[in-house]
């Protein structure tokens, strides 16, 4: 009887609070428009409720007309460098080399995948970057003089869904809507539900998560000590299957626990292999 394929198991996570300790835009880009964090999300959040706007979009506009007033450059490289001051919580730098090892000795594949509401240009210069299968995020058109112009991509809280299932199909190009949509057997889908983990940390991932509860993937929400009573109630409503203190240390809750996920993944997927090839081999001799 042939080997089973290797499964591939795709971990998900929001950024903001859950890779990191604050919204991506506060350790650099808010302070060198000389606004406070909350000043800035009050202008962005009362604007798009003035416009009736997504408030995505409410955001990534109030970034453009700030930095123009103040002089801040909008080149994709001044975006980048502002995610060399991003701070990630305790155990994030080592945690996917040390996933991707275990998942290897247990016969598997690892794919981490980043679906945010902030700024995938900030992303790029976090020193994770290159951790990441790709990365989902809000992201600038640049004009001819390498200005960011007009929105390139806006993930909002709901459309957060559509990348999930661009990992499912396989279809990351976000231009492709076309393989996105086309019909496709379960069994032929890249990356099962039931192989995928989110990792979240609120309200935010909610739409996420419940994907995850509804076709058999697993949903986590992380919190700092601040924040455990948010993650709480998604636990007591159903909403996630795990809650833990964002720290991805080696040994800890969460580490245990995705190494758990992990194995519990690759024994049902090739007792899953096992049964249909043992079917495969009963039709071809009948």
């Amino acid at each position: 009887m042939p080997k089973p394929k290797k499964p591939i198991i795709a971990i998900m996570y929001d950024f903001d609070k859950t890779l990191c300790t604050r919204d991506m835009q506060e350790y650099d880009l808010i302070p060198k428009l000389d606004m406070s964090a909350s000043d800035f999300w009050s202008e962005a959040n009362d604007f798009g409720r003035a416009q009736k706007m997504d408030g995505i979009l409410a955001y990534m506009y109030t970034c453009v007309k700030r930095c123009r007033e103040k002089g801040v450059s909008l080149k994709r490289e001044s975006f980048v460098e502002s995610g060399r001051n991003v701070e990630l919580y305790k155990g994030v730098r080592e945690w996917f080399d040390r996933i991707n090892a275990f998942a290897e000795e247990q016969g598997a594949k690892v794919e981490h995948y980043v679906i945010s509401s902030g700024m995938k240009e900030i992303i790029e210069g976090t020193e994770i970057a290159d951790k990441f299968t790709e990365i989902f995020a809000c992201e600038f058109y640049y004009d001819e003089e390498g200005n960011a112009a007009w929105p390139k991509t806006a993930v909002n809280y709901t459309n957060k869904t559509q990348f999930v299932y661009r990992i499912n199909k396989g279809v990351l190009d976000v231009s492709n809507d076309v393989d996105l949509n086309r019909s496709m057997p379960d069994d032929s889908k890249r990356v099962p539900f039931c192989n995928m983990i989110y990792i979240g940390d609120g309200l935010s991932d909610v739409p996420c998560m419940k994907m995850m509860k509804a076709y058999g993937g697993q949903a986590i929400a992380v919190y700092q000590d601040d924040s455990k009573k948010k993650v709480e109630e998604l636990l007591i409503k159903d909403r996630v299957d795990f809650i833990f203190p964002a720290d991805y240390s080696e040994d800890g809750e969460l580490d245990h626990t995705v190494k758990n996920i992990i194995k519990k993944i690759v024994i049902s997927d090739t007792l899953y292999d096992i049964n249909q090839m043992q079917l495969k081999g009963i039709k071809s001799e009948g």
